[in-house]
């Protein structure tokens, strides 16, 4: 029994000991997790606290930069994975109002906000939301969401014709979208068919006459919806009518096969552009653009607005596409909604195209929008953020011209109603804070006004004159116009003098045109001729006398000006050509007095005779054209075709002939060596034979230290054709560090030319065309752009040591880069600038505005769109600005400043100006080329205009 109980009492304690010891390795297992628990606690309150600090810094950038897009991004980014509602919606509502949301970012609002407001009884502020969203751009997503939505409100009055009406507009707007159009008739059909199967009677059961009616009804909402789709060429539409086929009891009627075939007719020929955007990479504006051409020929303006719409969906920051969406709204379509709404639009995303917002404010006023409206626009426009001070004017003069239009001025200012007052001293005030807005804000952010010609005051002074009749106003301003630097422009007083003739009065024109003579300087002539030919029609014998003395003494004075002027340039130029001479006779001293030293040391006698060539070839400054890109001597001018092949040039390649018989060698080159590169010269008539300059290119900026510059060149050369000959220029210290390279074929020319700037020995490889300069004088292998580049910009502040890897990087999250160019001087070193291309100017935009001001290796980069600046009309070759027009006002210093002498050292008869120049300084339409100097800026025009010239100019109104 002892031994029974025993056993029996021992499993009563097992169980115990177990419980003891599970207690004990929960309590051991509650301890370890208490401590991992801890340290997850302090992981999670340091990733909150480092959320915070990132969420607190984005929020005082935005404060600083609120047009920071990639920042307000961010900021979304944090606050919705830190799950905080109010600063999240705060964070959305203010992207929402500067920006148009991409789908996935309102898809993303939308979700959250249903799934935070899923209690709340009020589903009217997620309707709002929806309505905002599908507005920014046309998304079958988001309008499928809606639809969803839209659903799960059934139950409350009205539901289903809510429902309904939600479908309808989402085919409005996206059911012709070809490859996503038939997401959202499948859904419209499916919610049809969920309506149907609530209204068919239950099995066996007769229906009431009112059940079959609502029956019926409902089967022919489907069968429309079938027969809409259907008509409508989509992809795999095939699909759908198979679908039909099986659903319809009465099969499908021969007008619906017939719309069926016709639309499949359309899509199998829209069918090679949806392949290629299905091919292409976004954003595939190429792709969009062929499209759009394709459509507009077909001229369905359904069809076009859809594919307008797609491809804004991908690039919405390209202004051109916008520009040419709302043009053909504008003349096509005409619908006012639809019109506002897309310029609205386009405004939202390029904010900062001028034309956009201008395009804006004329559909608005065309469309009879209220005052206030096209006001708040205008306003808007002001703080877009314009890149030349030239938009701002643009801006103003559309601003104005709106406000003048509301003013009826049919039966003059006196008697205007108390409405067309009010208008009238509104745009008096407008013209006014306009040439404030140019002085204080334009002038100040770009350093120029943008209407040096004063355009704003010269439309403010006709309306004056012409509709008000105030010629006491018009002649203020025209006072103000004068004084802000046009008084010496001779056009400037023809614009005042015809304005005088047409609404003022003979006294003022005589006034204006004895101060036109008196301070006019660029075509005092003119306004000499103006005077006679009015004092001809208008005055006494005392006024043609005075008109007679003025005009001959201000033309003698003139006169005499340029005289000194031409004179003092004359002296200037025989004082700078003695300077010349000078240096060059001491440089020649110093030469043969090195000559002598070294020729008396013994064994410099060979040193001294190549020193003796090379002193009869010409000196080395001397050189025309040294190493300059292109300018070739004329092709093949000195090089080495081999030991027994020499060739030279006509002139020879210093202007000098070499003697006879004697070689130039390079270093290192025994005396009859074979291989040894010699410049014997031969008969220009022999030169034709060698050198062909159609086949070859011109090569410099190589290194002088380069080995075997010959075999170097053919190894570079080989890959883009046949070498025919390889000619390095030697001279008697070594390789001059250029040459030419002469291919079997034209063909391999231009594959020669895309070496061009290729990196060799640590230096940038100059490759440009072989042109003979005698017989094309005015050839020039590059163009110097000066116009506005917008698709580029221009990086400055740049370190060093950056590569275009680092710039690539820098750049690729604001767009789609074409090039990268990295500024080097001569040699090959840096010099902390670069031009980056991108595809489009809108890309080029975003940059500017992103990476404006960022750190770079402890380097403040400056970014700014491309705009190189007009050269100076003495940069190009065979001109020469006249000494008159170097005005402080519109001189053009070098990179060093200004230099020792500004004054032309160009003969006279040598002075051109071009029509280009005459527009940039005077504002307004070219000057005929030629003219001399005065001290005063006066310049005489080589072809004076004849008197029925200077009449038509008088007679223009």
């Amino acid at each position: 029994m002892a031994a029974t109980g025993n056993a029996e009492e021992m499993p009563l304690q097992e169980p115990e000991e177990e419980a003891a010891m599970e207690r004990e390795m929960e309590s051991d297992e509650e301890e370890g997790m208490g401590i991992e628990n801890s340290d997850n606690e302090d992981d999670t309150s340091e990733d909150e606290k480092e959320n915070e600090a990132e969420i607190q810094r984005l929020e005082e950038q935005l404060s600083i930069n609120a047009f920071d897009y990639n920042c307000h991004v961010d900021l979304i980014k944090l606050l919705r994975q830190e799950g905080e509602l109010p600063r999240l919606r705060k964070a959305r509502q203010k992207m929402s109002e500067l920006f148009p949301l991409t789908e996935e970012i309102w898809l993303d609002w939308l979700k959250d906000e249903i799934h935070f407001t899923e209690e709340e009884p009020n589903r009217e502020k997620i309707y709002e939301l929806f309505e905002r969203a599908v507005k920014d751009y046309i998304c079958p997503e988001i309008w499928l969401e809606y639809a969803q939505y839209s659903i799960g409100g059934m139950g409350q009055p009205g539901g289903i014709e809510r429902v309904r009406s939600i479908f309808e507009r989402a085919l409005t707007a996206v059911g012709l979208h070809m490859t996503k159009g038939a997401t959202v008739w499948e859904a419209y059909r499916e919610y049809e068919n969920a309506i149907l199967a609530t209204v068919q009677p239950p099995p066996g059961s007769v229906p009431t006459r009112e059940q079959q009616a609502l029956l019926n009804a409902q089967l022919e909402r489907i069968h429309t919806l079938f027969r809409r789709q259907l008509a409508i060429p989509l992809i795999d539409m095939d699909g759908t009518y198979d679908e039909y086929q099986e659903w319809s009891d009465q099969g499908v009627s021969e007008t619906v096969s017939q719309k069926y075939q016709r639309a499949l007719q359309h899509m199998e020929k829209s069918k090679p552009y949806e392949d290629a955007l299905l091919a292409a990479e976004p954003p595939k504006l190429a792709e969009y653009q062929s499209y759009i051409e394709y459509e507009q020929k077909e001229g369905d303006p359904a069809r076009i607005q859809i594919i307008f719409e797609r491809a804004l969906a991908e690039n919405c920051l390209v202004p051109d596409m916008w520009a040419k969406y709302t043009k053909y709204l504008d003349r096509q379509l005409k619908i006012k909604d639809l019109v506002l709404s897309a310029h609205e639009r386009a405004v939202r995303n390029c904010p900062w195209t001028m034309g956009l917002w201008k395009d804006y404010l004329v559909a608005l006023e065309r469309h009879g929008a209220e005052h206030h409206t096209v006001s708040d626009v205008f306003e808007k426009a002001l703080n877009a953020g314009f890149i030349q001070a030239t938009d701002y004017v643009e801006i103003w003069q559309a601003n104005l011209d709106y406000l003048r239009r509301r003013v009826d001025f049919s039966k003059g200012e006196s008697t205007l109603t108390l409405e067309s007052s009010r208008e009238l001293e509104e745009l008096r005030a407008a013209f006014v804070r306009s040439l404030d807005y140019m002085k204080q804000d334009v002038e100040e952010r770009f350093s120029e006004s943008g209407d040096p010609s004063c355009t704003i005051m010269q439309v403010w002074a006709k309306i004056e004159a012409q509709h008000c009749k105030n010629m006491q106003k018009a002649r203020e301003l025209w006072d103000s116009i004068m004084t802000k630097g046009n008084a010496k422009f001779a056009n400037m007083w023809l614009e005042y003098y015809n304005l005088e003739r047409s609404y003022g009065d003979a006294l003022h024109c005589r006034k204006a045109l004895h101060r036109a003579v008196q301070v006019t300087s660029d075509y005092p002539e003119h306004v000499c001729e103006v005077l006679l030919s009015f004092e001809r029609v208008q005055g006494s014998l005392e006024d043609w006398d005075a008109a007679v003395l003025k005009t001959e003494t201000r033309l003698n004075r003139v006169n005499e000006q340029r005289a000194k002027v031409a004179e003092k340039e004359a002296h200037q130029a025989r004082q700078e050509e003695e300077k010349t001479e000078q240096r060059r006779k001491a440089k020649a001293d110093k030469k043969h007095q090195k000559k002598g030293q070294k020729a008396s040391r013994p064994g410099d006698k060979r040193k001294a005779e190549d020193e003796d060539v090379e002193d009869e070839w010409g000196d080395e400054s001397e050189q025309p054209t040294k190493r300059h890109r292109g300018e070739g001597h004329g092709g093949f001018t000195v090089g080495c075709v081999g030991a027994e092949d020499p060739m030279e040039t006509e002139s020879g390649l210093f202007g000098r002939r070499a003697p006879s018989g004697r070689r130039q060698e390079p270093p290192g080159a025994k005396r009859g060596q074979q291989g040894a590169p010699p410049t014997v010269r031969k008969t220009p008539e022999d030169e034709p034979e060698q050198r062909k300059d159609d086949c070859s290119v011109f090569v410099s900026n190589l290194a002088f230290t380069m080995d075997n510059p010959e075999n170097r060149l053919k190894e570079l050369f080989e890959p883009c054709g046949p070498v025919q000959a390889v000619r390095p220029i030697y001279a008697a210290k070594g390789f001059r560090g250029y040459g030419y390279v002469q291919f079997e074929g034209k063909a391999s020319v231009p594959e020669a030319l895309k070496l061009d700037r290729r990196e060799v020995d640590g230096r940038p490889m100059f490759v440009s065309p072989c042109v003979d300069k005698n017989k094309n004088p005015d050839f020039k292998v590059f163009k110097y752009n000066t116009n506005l580049e917008k698709h580029k910009i221009f990086i400055s502040g740049l370190p060093f040591t950056c590569t275009k890897e680092q710039l690539e990087e820098l750049c690729k999250d604001h767009g789609t880069i074409r090039d990268i160019r990295l500024v080097t001087n001569r040699s090959g070193k840096p010099k902390g600038l670069a031009y980056v291309e991108f595809e489009d100017e809108a890309h080029a935009s975003q940059a500017v505005l992103k990476l404006d001001g960022t750190v770079l290796q402890e380097h403040t980069l400056s970014v700014a769109i491309s705009n190189p600046p007009r050269r100076n009309t003495a940069d190009m070759a065979g001109l020469s600005r006249p000494m008159a027009t170097m005005t402080p006002r519109n001189m053009v210093y070098g990179s060093r400043g200004k230099g020792r002498t500004q004054l032309s050292l160009i003969p006279r008869s040598l002075h051109r100006q071009t029509g280009s120049e005459s527009k940039a300084e005077n504002g307004t339409a070219p000057k005929p080329t030629g003219g001399t100097p005065g001290d005063t800026g006066c310049e005489a025009l080589a072809k004076p205009l004849s008197n029925s010239d200077f009449a038509k100019m008088l007679l223009k109104k």
